[in-house]
């Protein structure tokens, strides 16, 4: 039997969110051909691990070079020590470009590595800063390959970056899709009773700034009828959201659990998707929902206008400012027909597009070409 393929993972977060789900899928996907080390820019941020599956060989480095702060060639250098012994590195977002930079200067005995790029943080969900542009363009030469999921990021990485085209690789998210189509587990979100007479408007996202969670607050405050908000997820910006709903009256209809394994399990009791971010790419919470057969409203941004139904276009307008959001969360709520006919529009798409069948082969064969070794991760 080959050795596994051991693997390390540089994150600028290893809390869960999409491009963390994605990574923790991949691994379970590749079982007992891969052994895994994981760093975390952010030393506590490791909700991801929850979702790793039994068996599966990682750990989480205990300390490791930093991945943050002022270009400097010591650090580099360490950080290019750390990578020698792995047979390939696999970076994620701005986070952690310091290790691809770190490949760039001392790259002899460096293992190959694969850069992915999932989106933005606040700081340049308005625009990309110059100097970061500049800093991946001349680091990125240094990655075998830069793995995005969306059209939009890929016209980035092609023009902006001006990365070769043979250099950039667009893998579009996916789930498994049909078990999102499963009777959901009524007791999977602490805090939530489902109610008959209630629709509950759900968002699963890290409660970050760009989420831009306290607008979807305050969309919700001005609805008319019976609903429940439940917001999915951790983060800085929770005291945030909850002055929001408090200053809104809406704090008794807020739910906030935290962070829940298995979305699988609890986002079929949602009746409607929200997403209300400034920045996204190709958001998992978005191909989550469509395949457990929810409307979606959300804000314009990244792929989410196209990778929707056709029939879910209206919930999504070219401005979606708090007064859009609520008008389309309003249409929503009043009518369980036009919920179930976009809903299932949306479901059907998600099986035929974005079943993660296709996502695992594609980055499977990607990890695969960059160490040489066809068939190695199984």
């Amino acid at each position: 039997m080959a050795a596994p393929v051991r693997i390390l993972h540089l994150h600028s977060s290893f809390s869960l969110g999409g491009k963390e789900a994605r990574a923790v899928r991949l691994m379970n996907a590749f079982g007992d051909a891969a052994r895994h080390v994981i760093v975390s820019g952010v030393p506590d941020a490791l909700g991801a691990r929850d979702a790793i599956a039994k068996g599966i060989r990682y750990e989480i480095a205990l300390d490791p070079p930093s991945l943050t702060g002022r270009p400097a060639v010591t650090r580099f250098e360490a950080i290019a020590r750390f990578m020698r012994g792995f047979d390939l590195v696999l970076t994620y977002n701005w986070g952690a470009i310091d290790g691809v930079m770190a490949r760039r200067v001392f790259g002899k005995q460096a293992p190959p590595l694969v850069h992915h790029e999932d989106g933005f943080n606040a700081d340049e969900a308005a625009g990309l800063k110059r100097e970061r542009n500049i800093y991946r363009r001349i680091a990125l030469p240094a990655a075998h390959a830069l793995a995005v999921p969306s059209q939009a990021l890929e016209r980035i990485a092609l023009g902006t970056w001006k990365q070769p085209a043979s250099q950039v690789r667009r893998i579009v998210n996916g789930i498994p899709t049909m078990l999102y189509a499963q009777r959901p587990d009524l007791k999977a979100i602490p805090g939530l009773v489902r109610r008959k007479d209630e629709v509950v408007i759900g968002a699963v996202a890290g409660l970050r700034p760009v989420k831009d969670l306290p607008k979807l607050v305050r969309a919700c405050g001005g609805l008319a009828g019976r609903f429940r908000l439940v917001i999915v997820g951790e983060g800085p910006e929770e005291g945030a959201i909850r002055q929001a709903a408090a200053m809104m009256g809406i704090a008794d209809r807020l739910v906030m659990p935290g962070f829940v394994p298995r979305s699988y399990a609890y986002t079929g009791l949602f009746d409607i998707a929200a997403l209300s971010s400034s920045s996204e790419q190709f958001p998992l919470a978005v191909v989550e929902a469509m395949a457990a057969g929810l409307p979606v409203v959300s804000t314009p941004v990244g792929d989410v206008p196209v990778m929707l139904s056709a029939h879910n276009a209206p919930m999504i307008g070219a401005e979606m400012g708090e007064v859009q959001l609520r008008d389309a969360l309003q249409q929503l709520v009043a009518n369980p027909e036009l919920r179930h006919a976009l809903g299932a529009a949306n479901q059907a798409k998600a099986r035929a597009e974005y079943d993660e069948g296709v996502m695992i082969a594609r980055y499977k064969a990607l990890y695969e070409e960059a160490i040489g070794r066809p068939g190695a991760l199984g």
